[in-house]
């Protein structure tokens, strides 16, 4: 592979798809991963993570040959552009992927890199793991209750994009069409409005709901629950609902179940051989991740939806900083923390590297190698177990040694050798 500034390592060898149809890859025991440490704290922990990485491959007989790749602030120093064609071809040519944080401005300036990453690469799947890791402060009663995978579609909804600016010529114009097309004169007033457009499509939602589906299925979960804001948005959210429920009947009609079912057919018992579909209303969701939390195990919702209900599980189990979250398309995955480039931190050697060591979890799950994720995971617990935390969670533990981000990572390493020998 040629890129422009980039040159992918010799000694590695590149991950490529043995179905197209099914997205199904050929991993080899040396892959080549392209890495953007991203943006602010990303300098930091961006190493950090390659480092407990490349000790968990090594410790289950394999080997990372890491790509360094640039979006953001790095990019704009070496290509004078936020996202070169050199990172998304690297990306999209070695198929597995990981990154850091990259910052996007309120309001104004340069759209979503996140976003702009996902449609580019057409990864609809946002796939953001909770679970809780003992010895993490929580502000709930029991933690451990949350163990819960949201499945957040990446591409339509408001994060598409679709919108114009109040005072703009587009504005004025779908002002115009609401008014005169479809009597909407009396919520529009006077003065300056902004207006976007929500576009969910039956393509989009069955994808994603598809790979939820999958996804509960290998790995022995109940249920999948539509989130949405159908009564409401009946055209949309409702729609996502409708088509959702669709996908399982005509899919997977054999091994699926609805919650009429359950209770018409079992009196509320659930066969084990079977995979409840269920649907929730995107607020009462919002509670019942506190009120209710060890009845949900995977989540399919769009994506603002998403993005509320995996920060607001996030807080349950200790707060973004160990938050993971991967980005799935059709044998393509991008793994990246949920939390963000927090500049004022930057290069200080002061945050927390859990939520992207955990996303490389998220990563080696995706390429098959459940056992390095496990002991990633299993590494990083122990290590917060024994008191060996960042400042974060330093000021929240007794008796506690507060760690630098380095350090951190070599503590983790030092107990993947243990767990691992």
């Amino acid at each position: 592979m040629s890129y422009e500034q980039i040159t992918a390592p010799e000694a590695g060898e590149r991950i490529t798809v043995t179905n197209a149809e099914t997205g199904e890859l050929d991993i080899p025991d040396t892959p080549i991963i392209p890495i953007i440490h991203g943006d602010g704290i990303g300098t930091d922990v961006g190493p950090a993570a390659q480092q407990v990485l490349e000790a968990a491959a090594e410790a289950t007989g394999r080997s990372i040959e890491w790509l360094r790749v640039y979006a953001g602030e790095s990019a704009r120093e070496r290509y004078g552009e936020n996202l070169p064609e050199d990172t998304v071809s690297a990306i999209r040519d070695h198929r597995i992927a990981i990154k850091g944080p990259l910052t996007t401005p309120v309001g104004a300036g340069f759209r979503s890199l996140n976003v702009a990453l996902r449609q580019e690469l057409d990864l609809y799947a946002n796939v953001r793991p909770t679970y809780h890791l003992s010895g993490v402060p929580s502000p709930v009663k029991n933690p451990s209750a949350m163990d819960m995978v949201t499945f957040r579609e990446n591409t339509e909804d408001v994060y598409a994009g679709i919108e114009w600016e109040a005072g703009t010529a587009g504005a004025d114009e779908v002002r115009d069409f609401l008014e005169n097309q479809m009597d909407y004169d009396e919520v529009m007033h006077d003065g300056p409005i902004g207006i976007g457009i929500k576009p969910i499509t039956e393509f989009g939602t069955k994808r994603l709901v598809r790979q939820a589906i999958d996804y509960a299925l290998e790995n022995n979960r109940p249920s999948v629950t539509l989130v949405h804001k159908g009564n409401i948005m009946k055209f949309t959210e409702g729609a996502f609902r409708d088509w959702g429920y669709e996908v399982a009947e005509e899919e997977y009609g054999d091994i699926t179940i609805t919650e009429d079912e359950l209770w018409d057919e079992y009196d509320g018992e659930q066969p084990a051989d079977t995979l409840l579909i269920k649907d929730r209303i995107a607020d009462n969701m919002l509670q019942q991740l506190l009120t209710r939390t060890d009845q949900y195990d995977v989540i399919a919702t769009m994506n603002l939806n998403g993005d509320y209900m995996s920060d607001a599980a996030g807080a349950q189990i200790g707060g973004l900083g160990i938050a993971p979250g991967g980005n799935f398309g059709d044998g393509l995955c991008l793994a990246e923390p949920v939390h963000g480039s927090a500049p004022k931190y930057a290069g200080q050697d002061k945050v927390n590297p859990t939520a992207i060591i955990l996303s490389g979890r998220i990563m080696f799950e995706y390429m098959g190698w459940k056992d390095a994720g496990e002991l990633v995971r299993d590494a990083v617990e122990q290590t917060i177990l024994d008191g060996d935390v960042t400042y974060d969670l330093h000021r929240q533990i007794e008796d506690g040694t507060k760690l630098a981000t380095s350090e951190f990572a070599d503590a983790v390493v030092r107990n993947i050798d243990e767990l691992a020998s």
